[in-house]
């Protein structure tokens, strides 16, 4: 109890008023450099939210780079795009590990060669068909934890889970309700974000209610808590 409560403390610490002008969005170093790479790679990132909404998730974006290309592509969704361009979908040629407005940026997967082909190809046929493109609500969803956990799910090569502070990831229209996990070792459930549980021998077992989620893994031992996030060891794939 006492670890939770610290880490709350710090995340409300972290997360406190700052100007998104001048809140950093410098590299941290995590990313290969474009022009040192001679294959193709594909990564994931995670940040908390800005300002007053990192407190309770997370913003997840997605890079990649093809091994002929001088640059990575970013992405991610935003409700300022759907703002200014009329499609919630962003994307464009970035750093793609720079710190999200002040937060930290996680890597929470990695992939090269064949498989970051495949997946980076699979992705640009997704892209116009995210179901979401013209709307954005921060909670239950759709959101940015939404489209990537939509790439997740359609794309095998794509064998993570997002943390479970990623409000939005579990929002599936009623038709959806019902899938395999991102390992498609298991099964869940959802109802608009709103309600749902998920069983699977690489992600464990959780519980949503309102879009909180509970739950433990025992293949990596963990406890996943809202808020909080994992405390336990490092999610890893069976």
């Amino acid at each position: 109890m006492k670890t939770i409560f610290i880490t709350l403390l710090f995340i409300f610490s972290s997360c406190s008023s700052t100007d998104w002008r001048t809140a950093s969005r410098e590299s941290m170093g995590i990313a290969p450099k474009a022009s040192e790479l001679e294959e193709d790679i594909l990564q994931i990132y995670y940040a908390r939210a800005f300002s007053w909404r990192g407190f309770f998730g997370v913003h997840p974006w997605i890079a990649w780079k093809k091994k002929d290309e001088n640059e990575y592509t970013i992405a991610q969704v935003t409700s300022w795009n759907l703002r200014r361009s009329g499609s919630t979908v962003q994307v464009y040629q970035d750093l793609p590990d720079r710190r999200w407005f002040g937060s930290d940026a996680d890597l929470l997967f990695e992939i090269r060669g064949s498989k970051a082909a495949s997946a980076i190809k699979k992705i640009k046929k997704l892209l116009p068909s995210y179901p979401y493109t013209n709307g954005y609500t921060l909670w239950p969803g759709p959101n940015s934890n939404t489209f990537i956990a939509y790439l997740i799910r359609n794309i095998d090569e794509l064998t993570v889970e997002l943390p479970p502070h990623a409000i939005g990831k579990d929002y599936m229209a009623i038709q959806d309700a019902f899938s395999l996990t991102a390992s498609k070792t298991g099964v869940k459930f959802s109802l608009y974000g709103l309600l749902g549980a998920q069983v699977g021998a690489s992600e464990g077992v959780y519980i949503n209610l309102l879009g909180l989620q509970f739950g433990f893994d025992v293949w990596t031992p963990a406890i996943e808590l809202p808020f909080v996030g994992r405390l336990g060891f490092e999610d890893k794939e069976i």
